[in-house]
């Protein structure tokens, strides 16, 4: 495999992209941009309700990272999915989603659950004797 490192690009303060300004920003043509959302689960944009795509940051640093292994490193697709998962399985900065779609939950609401649930017991208990 080829070691290269990614070209600094500089991504626009904007909370969405259109898959014009991403195709641009990231160097492919829109089609292949298509095709990387069916091959890579992490890069899903949002519709907007004239059902364009909308890219979030997140999307675009993903889709950079993607054309980074397969054009610059040289991988397959099934290749840069693997090191994407190995990332994301570490924890590693690239084409991480929000914590919300990982299912992960604050030691705190944890708490909290634990404490509602306990109650709950509690009067369960109580309605018994």
């Amino acid at each position: 495999m080829k070691t290269g490192a990614a070209r600094a690009v500089h991504i626009p303060e904007k909370k969405y992209f259109r898959i014009g300004e991403v195709s641009k920003i990231v160097g492919v043509d829109t089609h292949v941009l298509r095709y990387w959302e069916t091959e890579f689960p992490r890069v899903r944009p949002r519709r907007a309700k004239s059902k364009q795509r909308l890219y979030r940051r997140q999307d675009v640093e993903c889709l950079l990272l993607i054309k980074d292994l397969l054009h610059e490193q040289g991988y397959t697709i099934s290749g840069a999915r693997k090191i994407l998962r190995e990332r994301l399985a570490r924890g590693t900065k690239g084409c991480q989603r929000e914590r919300r779609a990982s299912g992960t939950v604050s030691k705190r609401k944890l708490a909290y659950i634990k404490e509602e649930l306990r109650k709950i017991l509690d009067e369960v208990a109580d309605r018994k004797i």
